[in-house]
């Protein structure tokens, strides 16, 4: 009875999640312009920017919105809720302190597999003052709650190739196609449903290339129609099926660059050199716990005799 009504009578810890401002406020005036025509170039990225573009042919023909759901705003879709209250900062893939418009940039180079957008033009300014009004009424420095990804616990194992195999042929292809090759709209102008293997996908150097980042991803939007409050794979099918897409042939792209500090690199980042003596099969797949310790292990030290 004690702790029927201690549990009875406990007060329950509500997390307020992150929400987009409705795009009914934006003003109309010169300023709300810029703020919908980022809008309209993250939802429709290839229309402005791809193969058939109107203003450029810089990228794969894939649109923003692909992989950062809803035009970057739904909940724990790859939105863009905390971008600009915790930009520019400091990453550990560069090694510098980076703008927005160095992230937007990073991704159409390495998601849309394409070029950056000048920093003078219309287009980037655009998108970057459709991210800051996305996030003005988040605190400076503060990342709220569903914003970005939601991380996936680690599996005990590595994660399952074959497995995930199986996942995406009853679960994806559906959408995605057998060959993950996706589905072009009405026009051939854009994509309904991304390829998430083959010449017009992501290519290696993307940040959906990390299984970890695509496994918390499908978690909790995919198949279509899922969300974070009715998921439909568990956490090892979303690993599975992340790795199984990930050990597709896609478009290889090396930046010599990244991770200039080798023990900063993510548990989870599959090219070396490292700092550790895991193998290179184990950073792409898995089991990441033991590479986390020693990660962690490595970072007391390192900070410590910095």
């Amino acid at each position: 009875m004690f702790f029927n009504n201690q549990a009875k009578h406990a007060k329950k810890s509500t997390v307020v999640l992150w929400m987009a401002p409705d795009t009914g406020t934006i003003p109309h005036t010169p300023a709300g312009e810029m703020i919908r025509y980022g809008r309209d170039l993250i939802a429709h990225t290839s229309v402005y920017l791809g193969p058939k573009g109107r203003v450029a042919t810089i990228s794969n023909g894939m649109n923003c919105q692909n992989c950062h759901l809803e035009a970057g705003t739904k909940r724990w879709g790859n939105n863009y809720g905390g971008t600009a209250s915790t930009y520019p900062k400091f990453r550990e893939r560069s090694g510098t302190v980076e703008s927005v418009e160095k992230r937007v940039n990073d991704c159409l180079i390495r998601s849309l597999n394409g070029q950056a957008l000048d920093s003078s033009s219309r287009e980037l300014r655009a998108i970057v003052a459709y991210i800051q009004w996305l996030g003005k009424d988040v605190p400076k420095d503060y990342k709220p709650p569903g914003s970005g990804i939601k991380e996936v616990t680690y599996l005990e194992r590595s994660a399952d190739t074959a497995k995930g195999r199986l996942i995406y042929v009853y679960k994806c292809s559906k959408c995605h196609g057998e060959n993950g090759a996706g589905k072009l709209s009405a026009g051939d102008v854009e994509y309904e449903y991304p390829p998430l293997w083959g010449d017009k996908a992501y290519n290696t150097a993307a940040g959906l290339y990390r299984i970890s980042r695509f496994a918390g991803y499908v978690k909790n939007n995919m198949p279509f129609g899922a969300d974070y409050n009715k998921t439909q794979l568990t956490d090892s099918e979303a690993w599975d099926v992340a790795a199984f897409v990930n050990s597709q042939p896609r478009p290889f792209k090396n930046f010599p660059e990244d991770w200039p500090v080798a023990g900063t690199k993510p548990a989870d980042y599959p090219f070396g050199p490292f700092s550790d003596t895991f193998s290179e099969e184990q950073h792409k797949y898995g089991p990441f716990g033991p590479i986390a310790r020693h990660k962690e292990q490595w970072h007391i030290k390192f900070y410590h005799f910095k």
